[in-house]
């Protein structure tokens, strides 16, 4: 047997191993991607909105030099942050487009992908917490108080917020990836377990 009919034999065995997924299916799969890829756009915008406008309050507001320096760190933190996960989210986003997913098994590791962004996206909120902290303790410094909190105080203000915040962003985050993205992860996986049968 030669190179070309070894080639050929194998190009044939992967062929019935991944089935082509059909028009109308790929029309299914082409709704919630689509709506997903939407979602990540619209969700990219925010997020640089939300910074330009943050910087930009930083730099009208009137307040001591050390506050605004510490919180333009910690935005600037913030950011170096977002970008990496954004980063993570911009691969899906062109992954999504890419052709193989023609077939059942280029489906099966998109879906794969998926899951693994979540993980992502929870990390992704998570990691905002010890930022919203610092920012907290910033703030607490930086107010005049006409007499000042005790130790105690300060301490429970800072123990309180931090629960309080990894909760919160623990949920939110559920709630956002459930609304934007989660809902159309189970229209696929819905579409792959009926491409199974």
């Amino acid at each position: 047997m030669n190179i070309d009919e070894l080639k050929n034999t194998w190009s044939e065995d992967r062929d019935d191993e991944t089935p082509e997924i059909s028009t109308e299916q790929k029309n299914k799969i082409n709704f919630p991607l689509e709506k997903m890829r939407k979602n990540m756009r619209m969700e990219f915008w925010s997020t640089v909105g939300i910074f330009i406008f943050a910087f930009a309050l930083i730099a009208l507001c009137e307040a001591p030099f050390k506050f605004k320096f510490y919180i333009t760190i910690l935005i600037a933190s913030m950011v170096f942050v977002t970008f990496f996960f954004f980063s993570q989210f911009f691969k899906l986003y062109k992954e999504m487009t890419n052709p193989v997913m023609k077939t059942y098994d280029g489906l099966k590791d998109l879906l794969h992908q998926l899951y693994l962004n979540k993980q992502y996206y929870f990390s992704f909120y998570v990691a905002f917490a010890p930022f919203l902290v610092c920012e907290l303790i910033i703030v607490l410094e930086f107010i005049p108080y006409p007499k000042p909190p005790s130790n105690l105080k300060i301490a429970s203000i800072i123990i309180g917020a931090l629960v309080v915040t990894m909760i919160s962003l623990f949920f939110l985050g559920k709630f956002w990836f459930q609304k934007f993205y989660g809902k159309y992860i189970q229209q696929i996986e819905g579409l792959l377990i009926e491409l199974k049968k």
